[in-house]
């Protein structure tokens, strides 16, 4: 393979790499707000944060591009600073980590909301603070889901095609991720590119869900089995 075909793999890993970085960090910090406070409105809140998990990618697209855009809510704003997001590789990045951040949110609220509320109130009751509970107790109890969902999240990343197309477009070298180069590829029937760009992202998401796998179930295989 000539090194071209390596370049949108590359740019893949990194834009998935800060994506799910972003995801991680939004979609832990949401998931604990939600899963600790009672307020009206929750509900509602955790449907819209979900929601980029069922919307089609283009209509994500259109949205960041209504945000992002020149003439967009934020786009104009960081425009007149000299922050261009729009065919840009940090475009991307926003684009896969709006798509990835509903999969972290998920399983980290989940994780958070299984941890024994009196192991916190236990820590508390110690002397240990807030956030020390948070750091000490909550996170490593929740630590096996919330690892899962991260993986799910880079796998979401690394496949991203909709979104990241309509907000950071086909840029060989620049924006063109995995994704968009196998679309590319088929479309000018360069088959040899195409097959070893799927397979290498066949390979990759196969390997993320089976560790991602081996986090999620195990309590529920134990208890299956009768251990």
């Amino acid at each position: 393979m000539s090194d071209p075909v390596w370049v949108p793999l590359l740019l893949t890993l990194k834009v998935a790499g800060w994506a799910t970085l972003l995801a991680t960090v939004a979609g832990a910090g949401a998931a604990y707000g939600l899963s600790r406070w009672r307020w009206p409105g929750r509900d509602l809140l955790d449907a819209i944060l979900t929601l980029p998990l069922v919307l089609p990618p283009t209509v994500l697209g259109y949205y960041l591009l209504v945000l992002l855009g020149r003439r967009g809510v934020l786009g104009e704003k960081l425009a007149e600073i000299g922050i261009e997001l729009v065919f840009t590789w940090q475009g991307a990045v926003i684009a896969a980590s709006v798509v990835a951040f509903p999969l972290v949110f998920k399983s980290a609220r989940a994780a958070f909301e299984n941890v024994d509320p009196q192991l916190e109130s236990a820590a508390r009751v110690l002397g240990v603070c807030e956030a020390g509970v948070v750091f000490r107790v909550t996170l490593p109890l929740g630590a096996r889901g919330i690892v899962a969902g991260v993986l799910l999240a880079f796998a979401r990343a690394l496949g991203e095609f909709g979104a990241t197309l309509m907000i950071a477009g086909n840029l060989p070298g620049r924006t063109q991720t995995l994704s968009v180069a196998i679309y590319e590829a088929v479309q000018a029937g360069d088959d040899a590119t195409a097959n070893f760009l799927v397979m290498v992202t066949s390979i990759t998401c196969v390997a993320v869900l089976l560790a991602a796998g081996k986090l999620v179930p195990i309590r529920g295989r134990r208890s299956g089995d009768g251990q």
